[in-house]
């Protein structure tokens, strides 16, 4: 079921964490710099979300969050006239922290259109995961300058109530990171699941799941298809 309730952050310091003004204020930047600011404050909403204890809520700051920047920044990956993204109610039961193992496997390349192949390189393989969704899932390390860790999934929903090509839930590269928990084990919560901006426009390229990393499972949490392919 999809979600449509607003927050209120007020009082909190958590909105103005994420909605203050980082210096994109003249409209003629390039778009180069358009897309330094969304990275920051993209960047700034998951460091908000690390820091809420309760999860519900960082949740809630995370999709309201991302519905403005949809709405009203230059970077948006929506089209004129799209539709908003769309939300599986919150499910505490699909947040989970687990142990990495390491991983090991050959290098390979994601196509990733005119911006060329993506390597990634399996290096951690999650333990925690399986009785609930009935797999473990491989994390990758992207190649280039600096590297990332990424974490892109199929699940059941795939292609049906979600987008066919999977879905994100670790982009460190981009910022999307839930960090870990006090016990030091990393913070998977599949409501963060994200859409990768290809799914709203041509006008984008990127990575998709390689079919091997999928979940025998539905995993309703997250974003939605929400009436696209």
């Amino acid at each position: 079921m999809a979600t449509d309730q607003t927050a209120d952050y007020s009082g909190t310091g958590l909105s103005e964490m994420v909605s203050a003004d980082r210096g994109l204020t003249a409209p003629s930047l390039s778009p180069a710099a358009e897309l330094w600011d969304w990275r920051r404050r993209v960047a700034d909403l998951y460091a908000a979300v690390r820091a809420e204890a309760d999860a519900g809520r960082a949740w809630r700051l995370w999709r309201d969050t991302r519905a403005g920047l949809f709405a009203d920044h230059p970077q948006t990956p929506l089209d004129e006239g799209s539709p908003p993204p769309m939300y599986f109610e919150y499910d505490p039961a699909l947040r989970f922290t687990v142990q990495l193992l390491p991983a090991t496997g050959t290098a390979f390349h994601l196509p990733a259109g005119p911006d060329g192949d993506v390597a990634v390189t399996p290096f951690a393989r999650t333990r925690g995961l399986n009785e609930r969704l009935g797999a473990e899932l491989t994390i990758y390390w992207i190649g280039g300058y600096g590297g990332g860790a990424f974490l892109p999934f199929l699940d059941a929903t795939s292609g049906n109530d979600t987008y066919g090509g999977g879905r994100y839930l670790i982009d460190s590269i981009k910022g999307a990171d839930l960090g870990i928990d006090g016990d030091g084990r990393t913070v998977l919560d599949f409501n963060f699941a994200y859409n990768p901006s290809c799914f709203y426009s041509p006008r984008w390229t990127c990575p998709l799941a390689p079919r091997s990393n999928r979940l025998p499972a539905a995993v309703r949490a997250g974003e939605m298809a929400g009436g696209r392919p």
